[in-house]
């Protein structure tokens, strides 16, 4: 299954890094990327395959809001099939 990770706030050293991390410790591969600065806001959506992963997805849901939480971010991660159903008119 594919996903969408969004991230958004504050611009830090290190986001891409502990994101990629996170992911990548629960076997989580990232497909695309894209990230830009506005301003001094920091924003990234990620295209990412969780076949592979090795905590259901909701639980790696709750891993990447808590990291966010932790780091000042607002990070979401959505079913790609959910995203796209919602972003259809």
């Amino acid at each position: 299954m594919r996903a969408i990770v969004t991230v958004i706030g504050k611009d830090q050293v290190g986001i891409i890094a502990r994101v990629c991390a996170l992911l990548s410790q629960q076997g989580v591969n990232v497909l695309d990327i894209s990230q830009t600065i506005l301003q001094e806001y920091f924003t990234m959506i990620m295209l990412v395959d969780t076949k592979d992963a090795k905590v259901p997805f909701a639980e790696l849901v709750k891993l990447l809001e808590e990291e966010g939480k932790t780091q000042g971010l607002a990070i979401h991660a959505q079913r790609e099939d959910i995203f796209n159903a919602m972003h259809r008119i």
